[in-house]
């Protein structure tokens, strides 16, 4: 083994988890290093395989300094590939290695893997990678078509110069985390708005809420790759997500964000958890006609109160788990925890997520605290661990 540096840790979504990652002989390859740390930064024990095509590509070398361990790559007496493994990722998959595992074929220790992996129903990801004209080949869909029906789960990304590109390295951990942690007690259908809210002053400006959507989105993936399944009701933001979350709505104003809000929650299949992260406009102008001009000495503007998101859907959400949002300045750290508290009460919420301007901006210890509506209170020092916590949160409550 290559003597590793390490890696930072980003979470522990996929802590202690033994991962396979088995290597085939697609150009693809050359993204397995990368893709191996970024499973380790969540907390994952990579064991790497190639196959004889992969170390045409890459060097086995590369792959245990990215993993940290050994490469599997020829035929071993102890079998180690037929380890006990928590999970398998095959990526690149090639059409040629998917067709051999469809058909049974065991002619390597990378076919040998996958079929025991699939005589004992561990969970398999399987990333294909390949051109345009060899993935539109009926005879590939049949091939997908037969590897989703044994349960393995396909990811793939969009058409891009011709080809199937294989995914960026955190989109595929992002889902195979999600996939593998979806299984565990306490998963929920959850509903989350972030970003800031704008109203127009006329046709070329306007106001906003001073809000990233930093908050919002680290929540968001937080709970997508422990298994949740998320829904993203957004307004405006400084960044995307780290990588492509399943349903994201996008309306920054005010009435059309609370408009999406009502909609979700009235649907069948309605959330089950709302969080409510979103810096939503107290007041709005009643915008003018076209565009005012300059020069003038001022420009008075009117503000008017707009509905309250959390009031209006309480009638819509009764029974769900729900999770407000407070930001104050010049209050002491007891009276924002009082004013959290009477905003549990009018509200029926859960929880409330307090926290300071001056903490928001990096002053002091704690970036936030949660007030339950039990009365306790915990100090919160990072995003992570207020992503952390909202997730133990609501994956005990009923």
């Amino acid at each position: 083994m290559v003597e590793d540096v390490g890696v930072s840790q980003e979470s522990d979504c996929l802590l202690g988890k033994n991962i396979l990652l088995i290597v085939s002989g697609g150009i693809a390859a050359t993204e397995s290093i990368k893709l191996a740390r970024e499973l380790r930064r969540h907390g994952a024990i990579v064991s790497p395989l190639m196959t004889s095509s992969a170390e045409k590509i890459i060097s086995p070398i590369s792959l245990s300094w990215g993993s940290g361990f050994d490469v599997i790559t020829d035929w071993d007496p102890k079998m180690p590939q037929l380890g006990k493994f928590d999970g398998l990722v095959l990526a690149p998959a090639t059409r040629n290695t998917i067709a051999k595992f469809v058909h049974g074929v065991l002619d390597s220790p990378a076919m040998m893997a996958l079929s025991a992996a699939s005589g004992n129903g561990m969970p398999m990801m399987f990333v294909p990678s390949m051109h345009n004209d060899i993935f539109d080949d009926p005879v590939t869909g049949d091939l997908l078509e037969s590897v989703s029906e044994m349960g393995v789960k396909v990811f793939y990304d969009d058409s891009k110069e011709g080809r199937r590109k294989q995914p960026d390295p955190a989109s595929i951990v992002a889902n195979f985390s999600n996939f593998l942690n979806s299984s565990l007690e306490g998963r929920k259908r959850v509903a989350i708005t972030l970003g800031a809210n704008r109203a127009p002053i006329d046709s070329i400006r306007y106001v906003q809420n001073t809000s990233t959507g930093e908050t919002g989105w680290s929540i968001a993936e937080h709970l997508h790759m422990m298994g949740h399944e998320v829904i993203c009701i957004t307004g405006n933001t400084t960044r995307g997500p780290k990588f492509k979350l399943p349903d994201i709505r996008l309306d920054d104003s005010p009435s059309g964000m609370l408009n999406l809000c009502l909609e979700l929650a009235k649907c069948s299949s309605r959330p089950e958890v709302w969080i409510h992260s979103a810096a939503v406009l107290d007041y709005a102008p009643r915008p003018e006609q076209g565009k005012m001009r300059s020069g003038k000495d001022a420009w008075d503007l009117s503000l008017y109160p707009t509905k309250n998101h959390i009031s209006e859907l309480s009638n819509e959400v009764s029974g769900t788990i729900r999770i407000g949002f407070k930001l104050e300045v010049e209050q002491t750290q007891e009276s924002l925890i009082e004013i959290a508290k009477s905003q549990i009460a009018d509200n029926n919420l859960d929880a409330v997520v307090a926290n300071l301007l001056s903490e928001s901006l990096g002053e002091g210890k704690n970036r936030c605290r949660i007030v339950f509506s039990s009365g306790d209170v915990i100090e919160i020092e990072t995003i992570r661990n207020l992503s952390e916590s909202i997730d133990k949160f609501i994956s005990s409550t009923n």
